[in-house]
């Protein structure tokens, strides 16, 4: 999942980078509101982190034009205003949910996560769970009849991916923009390579090739469990 930390206090931004990147997402960061309105609306980023007192423009106005503009990307408002009235500008203006600092890393992982699970109509489960696969995300490892399966980071990212999109077709384009961030070189034949990684560990038919498509995530189906790598 591919996420923007827009957040003019270097140290902290550095600390969420740090984070956020150990648990499997493709962060960019900015710290200007300005450059935030446009790339927030031009890149195809799963969520987005906003800091309110930014230089530029304020990431209020920034949030309110992103909405104004038809952006439908869950924003979790970051801000050192612990103030109610302000949390409720925050909201009507269109945020997903608001987190005040000082913070702890965890705290803001479970909220990013709670907001994805929400925007792919999975709010009500605990965990990641699709095609009777459970992802324990913390550890970074598949669960299956009591027993965990190692993911390697880019697996995991992978199967996150897929997992928030079942019986979706999802194309490498897709995959690639929302797995890796701006910075990254991009190479289509590495997603084959991890799919096929996937395949060994979880089972042949867990992920299905759609030729000239991309990829369609079909779980753990009948027949299909024996292939685990336990």
């Amino acid at each position: 999942m591919r996420l923007l930390i827009v957040e003019d206090q270097v140290s902290l931004a550095d600390e969420l980078l740090a984070d956020l990147g150990r648990a499997g997402y493709a962060v960019d960061w900015l710290a200007d509101g300005r450059d935030a309105l446009y790339q927030g609306a031009s890149e195809p980023y799963d969520l987005i982190v906003l800091d309110l007192g930014l230089p530029g423009k304020p990431g209020l106005e920034v949030l309110r034009e992103w909405r104004a503009g038809g952006l439908a990307t869950p924003v979790l408002i970051l801000t050192a205003r612990d103030h109610w009235a302000e949390r409720i500008e925050g909201l009507k203006a269109g945020a997903d949910d608001y987190l005040t600092k000082p913070f702890h890393p965890e705290e803001l992982q479970l909220r990013i996560q709670s907001l994805l699970r929400r925007a792919h109509g999975l709010a009500n489960q605990t965990r990641l769970e699709a095609g009777g696969v459970q992802l324990d995300e913390s550890k970074q490892s598949v669960l299956h009849n009591g027993k965990e399966i190692t993911l390697t980071a880019a697996e995991f990212s992978l199967l996150r991916y897929l997992m928030l999109h079942p019986q979706q077709i999802v194309s490498k384009l897709q995959l690639l923009e929302h797995l890796y961030d701006g910075e990254t070189e991009r190479d289509s034949n590495v997603i084959e390579v991890h799919v096929n990684h996937l395949r060994r560990k979880l089972g042949k038919a867990v992920i299905e090739t759609r030729r000239n498509q991309g990829y369609l995530f079909n779980g753990l189906q009948a027949g299909n469990a024996t292939g685990l790598a336990l």
